[in-house]
């Protein structure tokens, strides 16, 4: 049975939205401000930039090609299934890391009003009765998803117009009650930029812009299910973006503004604003109103159920894509009469229950952050193999310049990699390496594919050349021999080759329409 597209523009434009605004809204402005100053303003638009251009590429790709859990579906058609195999195996397992982080940040925030919930701190373990409420959640999160994408998308809707309002109204107060121009070019403080350009670019990499931005994917695996995809997909993804950025950067220049001159004594590095719900509660208590720090409460617990909600979903996506691949059983391709993979439902629930129990939270975190980024390799390569393989399909949206700037979007996705850090990075390919065990039993046991092991080989140079530059780095864990600066051109140098060694290994014309045509047959794909 096939899925419903039910979701329009509004739906599909709060699913990556609430994948980009969680409860680390909070915290971004102190993070940002501490590496770059008030410069940070600038980090938001770079990084921006940097996202809209790596969503352009599946604005055209997930548009011309509409499917289920299209990170892990689309390299199925542009470079066979070796490559699917890793890109969608990487995303599922960093996904099913998602709901379990979203739910033990809810239980974070609610900690002062159910001190039960921990063993100690809110920062200490979950207690077992903590363990059954996060469970519960997850189950939660699945019985949404059960009744189909339109019920899925009301909820989601719901929960997103206040993820928007809470923190568009914070900005907006604390700009009208506290907010000192000076604050901006002080040159007791360093003025505007008192860390450079190096700054900028840490508060892009390291201080959760990228990391924050990145959140739109979320609309790529909902394709599938989305009216006239053609224009709502990419409308969605660019419409998320700007939405998301212009919150951000309200809360930048609202934080930015807002901090008491006697806090810059030491310099934008040394600020330390201490509050359990991070700077803006900070501002918020200085300025006496105590109401919005209890709505900053409430939108900490909101947000992230949105988060958890919008991974499970996307997540049971991906593992019905995987299916329809060949990676994973045939009767995780089962679809409800309501248009839900109820099977792929309850296998990532089984999976992020065990997360939750065994996976320590900041080994969660790391893991979530290194499986997910190396799936954007897809967009990309994949819209420029397309239009060789397409050439004549209708696009609802045509990058243009393509292959220009494919290669920068490409460049962009490997230094998200590199930003991730050494340690993240061993981390990604102990994952890679247990895929590459399933993918083999699989090969033994069960479907026995033609494997596309030519359309694969530029993984290799890329992963191992990341891995080196990487080690050799200043990022997390890296030897710092490589210096700053360098160590980006590498990445950037890296890439290129690597990228065009990519767009040329492409399927064949035959193995493509092979594919198109099964899909077209299970999916309801139209590619005329």
């Amino acid at each position: 049975m096939a899925m419903r597209r039910e979701v329009g523009l509004i739906g599909l434009t709060f699913v990556a939205v609430s994948g980009i605004i969680g409860s680390g809204w909070l915290f971004a402005p102190l993070l940002t401000a501490q590496l770059a100053g008030p410069a940070a303003l600038l980090a938001w638009v770079l990084g921006a930039v940097a996202m809209l251009l790596l969503a352009l590429t599946f604005a055209e790709v997930s548009g011309l090609l509409p499917v289920a859990g299209g990170i892990a579906r689309v390299p199925q058609f542009s470079h066979g299934n070796t490559v699917a195999m890793i890109m969608g195996w990487t995303a599922w397992a960093g996904y099913n890391t998602a709901a379990p982080i979203e739910v033990q940040a809810m239980l974070t925030y609610l900690q002062p009003y159910a001190p039960w919930l921990h063993q100690g701190a809110a920062d200490g373990p979950l207690s077992w009765a903590g363990v059954a409420v996060a469970a519960a959640l997850l189950v939660l999160f699945v019985i949404i998803n059960f009744y189909g994408v339109r019920f899925f998308a009301y909820v989601n809707s719901t929960i997103t117009w206040a993820k928007i309002g809470v923190p568009l109204l914070t900005a907006g107060l604390l700009i009208s009650s506290r907010f000192d121009a000076d604050n901006l070019t002080n040159p007791a403080s360093g003025g505007f930029a008192p860390y450079g350009m190096e700054g900028v670019l840490a508060a892009v990499s390291t201080g959760g812009v990228v990391f924050s931005l990145i959140g739109f994917r979320h609309a790529i695996d909902m394709a599938g299910e989305t009216r006239n995809p053609r224009v709502i997909v990419p409308a969605a993804l660019i419409l998320s973006l700007v939405i998301c950025v212009l919150i951000y950067g309200a809360l930048q220049l609202a934080f930015i503004g807002g901090v008491p001159a006697s806090e810059l004594a030491g310099g934008w590095h040394a600020l330390d604003l201490s509050h359990d719900l991070g700077p803006l509660g900070a501002l918020a208590t200085a300025a006496g109103m105590l109401w919005l720090v209890s709505l900053l409460n409430a939108s900490a617990v909101i947000s992230p159920f949105g988060g958890g909600l919008v991974a499970v979903g996307s997540n049971a996506r991906l593992a019905l894509a995987m299916a329809r691949n060949g990676f994973f059983p045939k009767l995780l391709r089962a679809v409800s009469v309501r248009g839900v993979p109820v099977s792929a439902l309850l296998l990532n629930l089984v999976v992020s229950a065990l997360v939750l129990v065994f996976v320590p939270f900041d080994e969660a975190v790391a893991l979530n952050s290194a499986a997910i980024v190396l799936s954007f390799a897809v967009g990309p390569i994949a819209v420029v193999a397309l239009r060789r393989l397409m050439p004549d399909a209708p696009r609802g949206f045509r990058l243009p310049f393509v292959t220009t700037f494919a290669a920068l979007a490409f460049i962009v996705t490997t230094l998200v990699i590199y930003w991730t850090g050494w340690t993240t990075i061993q981390r990604l390919l102990w994952v890679l390496l247990v895929g590459f065990v399933w993918f083999g039993v699989r090969q033994v046991l069960a479907e026995r594919q033609t494997l596309h092991l030519r359309q694969a080989l530029w993984l290799l140079p890329w992963l191992v050349g990341l891995g080196l530059i990487s080690w050799l780095g200043n990022f997390g864990g890296g030897l710092g021999i490589l210096p700053f600066g360098w160590d980006l051109i590498a990445c950037a140098a890296l890439a290129l080759v690597v990228f065009a060694m990519a767009i040329r290994v492409t399927l064949s014309q035959a193995d493509f329409n092979r594919e198109i045509r099964a899909a077209a047959d299970e999916e309801g794909v139209q590619t005329h």
